[in-house]
């Protein structure tokens, strides 16, 4: 078989703030991550990372090494550390399978999927949960392999968010609901979630704002640890974003989940007195997600796999509800 690195053309890699420059996958800047160390791992795992191109291959071989693999207590390896591979059209192509390391702890996986030989985009989604080291792609002696095809909305929307927003605990990095949105709007993305380590911080606004993005999405109510905090954070971040990109369209969420307690009542309040300023002061391009409707009442409490962190099914109608919305404003 004929051996790619993820550094080799055709190969594209999307999801990876840094890759052009540096062909890195990391998610965050090196000054960034020394002066918020809490996030020095986080920035360099790199969920919602994909390597896209199109081959006639009838195998693809596929070969990736972590730095380490730690076992996490919400997710199946199948769900952590696996890649995902898709083939055909991002919203209704075929599901091809899973590379994943043989045990829990090990750090290398390697397999071959088989497809048939017609010219097909593959997307292959990247492991969430760990620093790859190394990741190869093989194809058959004599195939093909092109760029893949662009996305109909090549300037990416930017998602920063709790752990929720990094795709815990879906069964597979491909149901997390900003996965699940790029593929049924075909538009690239990058996924800014840190699991527990979303906090508002005022560097994190400094660097979301020097993003070429086509719409924000922040959702970290989650990893506020308390009203007061969100609420000295909340605003302050938005209208770092605002004043650096003042057409961008934002949308703000509140935690999914149905019935809130009190206090996740007076944290919506808190977001959504963020999104009422706005509009107050003639911002048109501000959007709000009451996230108390997401999962509806039928099977409602279905959504939820540990009452904070949404399922398969949890995602999915966190996608219904958002895509609506995301749609109007890519198409505008």
């Amino acid at each position: 078989m004929i051996k790619y690195d993820i550094k080799d053309m055709p190969l594209s890699v999307h999801g990876a703030p840094f890759w052009k420059e540096e062909k890195t996958l990391r998610r965050l800047p090196r000054e960034l991550m020394e002066e918020l160390p809490h996030l020095s791992f986080f920035g360099r795992r790199c969920p919602g990372a994909r390597v896209r191109f199109k081959t006639d291959s009838k195998n693809i071989r596929i070969r990736f090494e972590f730095e380490k693999a730690d076992p996490d207590a919400g997710m199946s390896m199948f769900a952590c550390l696996a890649a995902n591979v898709l083939i055909g059209d991002e919203k209704y192509g075929e599901f091809l399978g899973i590379i994943c390391p043989p045990h829990c702890g090990e750090t290398v996986a390697d397999g071959i999927l088989e497809k048939s030989g017609n010219m097909d985009s593959v997307t292959i989604h990247l492991p969430r949960n760990e620093v790859i080291k190394s990741f190869e792609i093989y194809i058959d002696e004599g195939a093909q392999i092109l760029p893949p095809d662009p996305y109909k909305y090549e300037k990416p929307v930017v998602f920063y968010g709790s752990s929720i927003t990094e795709g815990g605990c879906c069964c597979n990095i491909i149901n997390a609901y900003a996965s699940i949105l790029s593929r049924h709007l075909s538009f690239d993305y990058i996924n800014l979630g840190f699991s527990g380590n979303a906090k508002g911080e005022p560097q994190m606004a400094e660097f979301i704002k020097g993003l070429d993005m086509s719409v924000f999405v922040y959702d970290y109510d989650h990893n506020a640890y308390s009203p007061e905090l969100l609420k000295a954070t909340h605003e302050p971040f938005f209208k770092v974003i605002r004043k650096a990109n003042p057409d961008l369209p934002v949308i703000m969420m509140t935690r999914p989940k149905n019935n809130y307690t009190q206090e996740e009542k007076q944290r919506r309040e808190i977001v959504k007195s963020t999104y009422l300023n706005a509009v107050e002061s003639g911002d048109k391009n501000v959007c709000f997600i009451d996230g108390e409707t997401f999962f509806g009442k039928a099977d409602g409490n279905s959504c939820l796999i540990d009452g904070l962190h949404p399922n398969d099914l949890g995602f999915h109608r966190m996608a219904e509800k958002i895509e609506p919305l995301l749609k109007e404003i890519l198409e505008r």
